[in-house]
């Protein structure tokens, strides 16, 4: 396949409420759409690529400068055999997983699409539906976050993820379970404590937790095997996890005992596969995290989400829960039983919503095959 057109498209989508970590709070969400054209068709992805360099080091902007400088001229100037390639193709690129990640994802929507077969199954998808969990930010006072928690489970939702850090921790969780004891939960530090808080971390053995995300620094996977030896909670990592390598690492030390895949983290389709079937190996489960997607990317999870592994609900939740409109045509949808139905038409199964696309961007840059 030779791609006829590239397209980077800038929007910025207001959340339906801010959403909080122990590091950043969002209002707005910049989005970096790209499109592929070929054959007449059209392949979309997103960049995962945050506002800021504070959950990893890319952000939209170098995302887009990578993409354009370094991916764009490759994959006009060359034939693309199969998505599958990229990765190889683009090895010399080091690090940038999201830039790489949101150029292969559109390239696997592309050939989905052309062969009019589902996404999913082109994966190796073996899912019809997904389960689905939500993430719950820091609030400003419990009660808030209690009702959120009544909310989202009168919805159907069958996991609950609290963000946590230093001074909303211990005392929130054991409200939470004093109301809600059988609950599915867990918590996420997103790197917030230190090796000087085990003995602190280790009270959240006494809550019955899913497992702890993320506890220590994005770089550390020995201290993680030093704590999860302490724990009887498992712990769960991300930001840790930027490839096969760092996935095999945390494995062989112990360093967790769950891991949560990001798309866009680990640089797309083919490494996520990878890391999904050493995991599945092994009887490590898997979950799909999410970064505030808009519907484009928030399909291409649902897609990953219907691999064998992934027995734990992740974070692929509704598009209402984040955006009063979306980027697709038709909203990503929970069922009140808390699943969603993975689309059976091609590529992702998701139409981009290319008039409010339009509406919603501040800066689009195309590329042609022939310059023009």
């Amino acid at each position: 396949m030779r791609i006829e057109c590239v397209t980077l498209r800038e929007i910025h989508l207001p959340l339906v409420q801010y959403f909080e970590t122990s590091f950043v709070r969002t209002d707005v969400r910049k989005i970096l759409l790209i499109q592929l054209q070929a054959d007449g068709v059209s392949g979309w992805a997103e960049c995962t690529a945050p506002e800021n360099p504070y959950y990893c080091h890319e952000t939209i902007d170098t995302a887009w400068s990578i993409i354009t400088r370094f991916i764009v001229p490759f994959i006009l100037a060359e034939q693309i055999e199969h998505a599958v390639c990229l990765p190889r193709q683009v090895k010399q690129i080091r690090g940038n997983n999201m830039g790489k990640g949101a150029v292969e994802a559109g390239l696997w929507d592309l050939f989905a699409r052309c062969q009019s077969r589902p996404l999913y199954q082109m994966i190796g998808g073996t899912r019809c539906s997904i389960d689905c969990g939500v993430s719950l930010g820091i609030q400003e006072d419990l009660e808030i976050l209690l009702d959120k928690i009544d909310k989202e489970l009168a919805a159907g939702y069958r996991k609950i993820k609290v963000k946590i850090k230093p001074g909303w921790d211990i005392a929130v969780i054991e409200k939470i379970r004093a109301k809600y004891p059988k609950v599915p939960l867990m918590v996420d530090a997103n790197g917030a404590y230190t090796s000087r808080d085990i003995d602190w971390l280790r009270q959240l053995d006494d809550f019955n937790l899913m497992m702890i995300e993320q506890p220590l620094h994005y770089e550390d996977l020995i201290e993680h095997a030093q704590l999860q030896a302490q724990l009887r909670t498992p712990i769960c990592l991300d930001e840790s996890i930027r490839s096969y390598y760092d996935a095999r690492a945390a494995l062989n030390l112990g360093s967790c005992r769950v891991m949560n895949i990001k798309l866009g983290r680990v640089g797309g389709f083919a490494q996520a596969k990878r890391i999904h079937d050493l995991c599945f190996v092994q009887g490590i489960p898997v979950w799909c995290g999410g970064m505030l997607e808009s519907g484009i990317g928030r399909s291409h999870n649902v897609a990953l989400s219907t691999l064998p592994g992934f027995t734990i609900p992740g974070d692929v939740s509704a598009s209402r829960r984040y955006y009063q409109e979306d980027t697709t045509t038709h909203p990503i949808e929970v069922s009140p039983q808390g699943q969603i139905q993975v689309p059976t038409g091609p590529g992702t199964g998701y139409e981009a919503d290319l008039p409010f696309i339009d509406r919603v961007t501040v800066k689009e840059e195309k590329f042609w095959r022939n310059g023009k």
